[in-house]
């Protein structure tokens, strides 16, 4: 199986409300001292991981993304997707004010810890419609094998 790394850049779900309502209270703190919110944040895609008993397929939501806004490597047996999402400004609208900001943006790091099960030499990628599918094929050794019983 194919956990989120806690030691890299990467927060478990279980503190991401906590992470939410600070970003909200940073917001007022922002609108009240500066005069406009702050939109420019780390943030953490949604992620789905899914097993079958051929490989592991990562499926990373980047709305707004491109092919070239995002990194994926693997170094010491853990798979890291990084980027960023930059904030888009339409021109000749520099003196209008924004009165609500709910879209993130800002620079993203999610890690996962390969099992040994998976071939580290083999893994494919491919960005579609915002989302970007990675799949870890497993090595040969760790697909179950039936036994026949004499």
């Amino acid at each position: 199986m194919v956990y989120p790394t806690l030691w890299r850049a990467g927060r478990p779900a279980a503190w991401e409300d906590l992470f939410n309502a600070r970003r909200d209270v940073d917001r007022i703190f922002d609108r009240f001292f500066n005069g406009a919110p702050s939109a420019v944040t780390t943030w953490s895609p949604s992620v789905d991981v899914r097993e079958s008993k051929d490989d592991i397929a990562v499926s990373v939501e980047l709305p707004g993304l491109r092919r070239e806004d995002v990194n994926l490597t693997v170094e010491n047996n853990v798979l890291t997707i990084s980027g960023e999402k930059k904030q888009e400004f339409e021109e000749g609208k520099e003196d209008g004010n924004y009165h609500l900001i709910e879209r993130c943006y800002g620079k993203f790091e999610r890690s996962f810890t390969l099992p040994r099960s998976v071939d580290p030499e083999n893994i494919t990628a491919k960005f579609d419609d915002g989302v970007l599918q990675v799949v870890l094929t497993k090595i040969p050794a760790a697909k179950p094998k039936q036994i026949a019983i004499k």
